[in-house]
């Protein structure tokens, strides 16, 4: 795991609130990290609902797998994750591994085995030794509380420089409910209708379905919206619960997605999302800049996306950000092979709110020292107007620095 902090971590880290109906715990399994926590227990009360999207890999973990068997039944009553081994690629000892965890923590929190949900971070290809849970889980069970969230954060950490946590309180009805959500990525990010891992809990009453829409709309804007390295991840896995412990003071049970007392709470649940999302590209491998890369003028926002998604993910944009160069050449090629809807000599581009390219030219006043200067920021948005539609959409990602490759180059090391 890294050591030094990003340069773009948060400058104070959130004070998330406890929700009703989740206590955990974490410990050190010695899964592969030696110092330092490697797995969290979390105990749901009885009646909690559950939703997840997951990654569409061709090459899922045997975690995922199993997390989609249990998603049908929308209920959940405890969850396990562990950093240092994906248990993905893994073939029928990994599908062992899994079964054993869940019995393992199924038997310390007093629940079915398929009532427990599972994730796991960290090298592919290595079986993961589901004996090391056994003892571990039990003293979790014997230690679970309502705090500090940022023990559970930590735990799931593997490559990320600092834990990841975000909360909200609103009003469902007339009566006040929470939503926490933790969250870990640092590389081999480029989501695909899921998220590196991501567990959110809230203690509000709502019926599994009604999590399920959600989830899968809110994901589309915010983790699906994040690159890093253009790898999508064997493991990823996102899952919101819902207690319904709020119920106790007459929260009022939501059973369709469209009733209107859920507009606070869904304004306040993709909030979290995006604030956790930004979290990861902020904490990209070796990254020093995050930047904000927005289409407009498209002919489509799914044509805006792919535009976006491009230019996000090349790798001459993003070492010319790492280099703190403006090189909006690099930008036009990006746009141009991305397939879509383009048009040469309508295409403008902005860094920041600087214009450096206007209807197939350099601007006509492009001052280079202006804009080198405001590439030394933190967070570099990069604006193309396509000139053809009104589709727009924006994605996040980071600058692709040397440390990329020494992470990567020794992960296994």
């Amino acid at each position: 795991m890294s050591v030094t902090i990003s340069p773009l971590a948060p400058q104070n880290v959130p004070d998330v609130p406890p929700v009703a109906g989740v206590r955990f715990a974490t410990a050190e399994a010695g899964i592969r990290y030696k110092g330092r926590t490697d797995v969290l227990l979390v105990a749901l009360d009885a009646g909690t609902t559950v939703a997840g999207v997951t990654t569409r890999s061709k090459c899922p973990s045997a975690p995922v797998e199993w997390c989609r068997d249990l998603l049908k039944k929308g209920r959940a009553r405890g969850l396990v994750v562990n950093s240092g081994n994906a248990n993905a690629f893994t073939g029928q000892s990994g599908r062992e591994s899994t079964r054993l965890t869940a019995e393992v923590a199924a038997q310390a929190l007093g629940c079915k085995p398929n009532e427990v949900f599972l994730a796991s971070t960290g090298v592919i290809g290595e079986p993961l030794d589901a004996s090391k849970f056994e003892g571990v889980l039990e003293d979790c069970n014997a230690r679970l509380a309502h705090a500090p969230w940022l023990d559970a954060a930590s735990a799931i950490m593997t490559t990320d420089t600092f834990p990841k946590l975000a909360a909200a309180q609103v009003l469902l009805g007339d009566v006040p409910v929470t939503i926490a959500g933790i969250a870990k990525g640092a590389g081999m990010i480029a989501p695909d209708m899921a998220t590196m891992l991501s567990f959110v809990f809230t203690d509000a009453p709502i019926a599994a379905d009604v999590l399920q829409t959600l989830l899968s709309k809110g994901v589309k804007r915010t983790f699906n919206a994040v690159t890093v390295d253009s790898d999508t991840s064997t493991s990823d896995t996102l899952l919101l619960f819902a207690t319904g412990a709020a119920a106790g003071r007459d929260a009022p049970r939501i059973k369709q997605a469209n009733d209107p007392r859920l507009k606070a709470f869904r304004r306040a649940l993709n909030e979290l999302l995006g604030d956790l999302a930004e979290q990861v590209a902020r904490d990209g491998e070796g990254a020093r800049h995050l930047v904000r890369v927005h289409v407009k003028g498209a002919v489509s926002r799914k044509s805006a996306r792919r535009i976006a998604m491009s230019i996000a993910n090349s790798p001459l944009v993003k070492t010319a950000v790492a280099g703190e160069d403006a090189n909006w050449g690099r930008v036009v090629m990006a746009v141009g092979k991305a397939g879509e809807p383009a048009e040469r000599d309508l295409l403008s581009i902005s860094f920041g709110d600087i214009c450096v390219a206007r209807k197939g030219a350099r601007a006509p006043d492009y001052d280079e020292a202006q804009v080198s200067e405001y590439m030394k920021s933190d967070v570099i948005d990069i604006t193309v107007d396509i000139g053809l539609g009104e589709g727009e959409d924006r994605v996040l990602t980071c600058d692709l620095t040397k440390e990329y490759v020494a992470i990567n180059g020794d992960y296994r090391s």
